[in-house]
C-alpha cells in the first residue's frame, strides 16, 4: 500500500531547535560543573558566578547565572541533570506532542536552577520554531514572496552552521579568554554575544523558508 508522504514535517526548523536545545544543554552541563567545583557554599543572592575566583582562566571569567537554590553545589548537580534531560528532549522528542511546551518547562527550570543565561535568550527561538515542527507552513507561503523563501533558503544550513561556530567562540572566549588586554577581550566577548543572538533568529527564519519550498 502506497503510503502518502508527510509534508509538512519540516526538517530544517526541527534541526534547528534540535541544534539549539543541545547547545543549551552543554552549556548549562558547563556551567554546573564551575558551580559544582565551588562546592557547598552559599550563593548569597540570585545572581551568581558560576566560574569562581579559584578556577578563572583569565581575570573577567565568570559566566554569569541566575538559580533559585541555596547553594552552588546544589545548583552545580541541578543544572546538570536539568541539562542533560534538555539535550535528550531537544534532540529526541521535541517533534511529538507537546514537545515545544516541555521544551519550554526543562529550558526555563534550567535558566532558574543555574544553567545560565542562554537558556532564557536562545530557548526562545527554539520554542517558536518547535512549534511548527509537522505543522502546515500556509501562512509564511502566502506571505512570503516564492523568490524571498528561495533566496533566504540559500543560506540553508549554513546560517546555522555560522551560528554554532560563533557560540562556541562565545562560550570559549568567555571561559578561556585570549592573550590580550582584559578590556579587548571583554568587548570581543560582547560582540560575539550580539552576533550568537543575531544569527539564532536568522538561521530560524532561513531554516523555515528552507521548508516552505518542500
Amino acid at each position: 500500500m502506497n503510503q502518502k508522504k508527510k509534508a509538512s514535517y519540516n526538517g530544517a526548523l526541527k534541526l534547528v531547535t534540535s541544534t539549539v536545545g543541545v547547545l543549551v544543554g552543554l552549556a548549562g552541563i558547563e556551567h554546573g560543573i564551575f558551580e559544582l567545583l565551588q562546592g557547598d557554599v552559599p550563593t548569597n543572592g540570585f545572581i551568581i558566578n558560576a566560574i569562581g575566583d579559584s578556577y578563572k582562566f583569565w581575570e573577567g571569567a565568570s559566566e554569569r547565572a541566575l538559580t533559585v537554590l541555596p547553594s552552588f553545589l546544589i545548583a552545580g548537580i541541578s543544572a546538570i541533570v536539568v541539562s542533560v534531560l534538555v539535550i535528550i528532549w531537544a534532540s529526541v522528542f521535541v517533534q511529538r506532542k507537546f514537545g515545544a511546551t516541555i521544551l519550554l518547562i526543562l529550558t526555563l527550570t534550567l535558566f532558574l536552577v543555574g544553567g545560565g543565561m542562554a537558556p532564557i535568550i536562545l530557548s526562545i527561538v527554539a520554542v517558536a520554531s518547535a512549534t511548527r515542527i509537522d505543522k502546515p507552513l500556509k501562512w509564511w507561503r502566502a506571505h512570503l514572496t516564492f523568490g524571498v523563501r528561495n533566496s533566504l533558503a540559500k543560506l540553508w544550513p549554513w546560517m546555522l552552521i555560522l551560528f554554532v561556530i560563533v557560540f562556541w567562540s562565545t562560550v570559549g572566549v568567555q571561559i578561556f579568554g585570549l592573550p590580550l588586554e582584559v578590556s579587548l577581550i571583554t568587548i570581543i566577548v560582547g560582540i560575539l554575544s550580539v552576533m550568537m543572538v543575531t544569527l539564532i533568529p536568522i538561521a530560524a527564519i532561513v531554516g523555515l523558508a528552507y521548508d516552505t519550498k518542500e
